[in-house]
């Protein structure tokens, strides 16, 4: 079945999918929410436009940590003044955002049409709005799209043999999460279920998988 790759690689990614309020957590792989919306923003696709947005959820995707990266986060601040006196603070609101610093992640999306993995590589390539690795101030470190572009490969076997993104030498392990064709494993809440202005999500499954250094070959450095 034909497979589109991806690398999401930055010096800052943060994949949320329980925020609220204050807290704003992130995944510590990228959210299928979150890569769905990298690929509308390269093809142009609205965040009201649900009909594009749809043959997209269909997709079947796969992550693998070439690099975790560190878990960190920052404080925001929002402040609210009184109208009438902009000198005096009525109250002041903390905000702790969670992100994934020097992060590597490849990720592999599965679809029964090739034609339509075919326009999301070339607008990767070439995309109509700026990408951004989980929010708009997180921009790729890297090129998003990998070549030879779409591959003709089951989902499972792409991640196992495509070579390590990172430099140096690859991990001893490698770790993975695909997503399941049946309703069981690690439940994730980012399945989008309408157009991302609505911010309706629903389940899908993934399952762990892992692997040693030497089944996977290495890039050359």
């Amino acid at each position: 079945m034909p497979i589109l790759l991806l690398r999401l690689a930055g010096p800052m990614q943060s994949w949320g999918t329980r925020s609220r309020f204050d807290e704003r957590d992130t995944d510590l792989e990228p959210s299928k929410s979150g890569v769905l919306g990298l690929l509308s923003a390269a093809m142009g696709i609205d965040r009201c436009d649900w009909g594009n947005l749809e043959p997209l959820t269909r997709l079947r995707m796969g992550v693998r940590v070439d690099r975790p990266g560190v878990l960190r986060y920052e404080y925001h601040t929002a402040q609210e003044v009184d109208p009438d006196d902009p000198s005096k603070v009525r109250r002041t609101d903390v905000s702790r955002r969670y992100y994934l610093a020097d992060a590597i992640f490849l990720v592999g999306l599965e679809g029964e049409h090739r034609e339509l993995l075919k326009r999301a590589h070339a607008a990767l390539r070439n995309p109509y709005w700026s990408l951004c690795l989980g929010r708009k101030a997180f921009a790729p470190g890297q090129p998003v799209f990998l070549e030879p572009g779409v591959l003709d490969q089951d989902l499972e076997g792409a991640l196992r043999s495509y070579p390590y993104l990172g430099s140096g030498r690859a991990p001893e392990e490698h770790r993975c999460v695909i997503e399941s064709l049946s309703p069981d494993g690690s439940l994730r809440m980012d399945q989008p279920l309408g157009p991302f202005a609505e911010r309706r999500f629903g389940a899908r499954f993934v399952r762990g998988l892992a692997w040693s250094r030497g089944e996977t070959p290495n890039a050359p450095i």
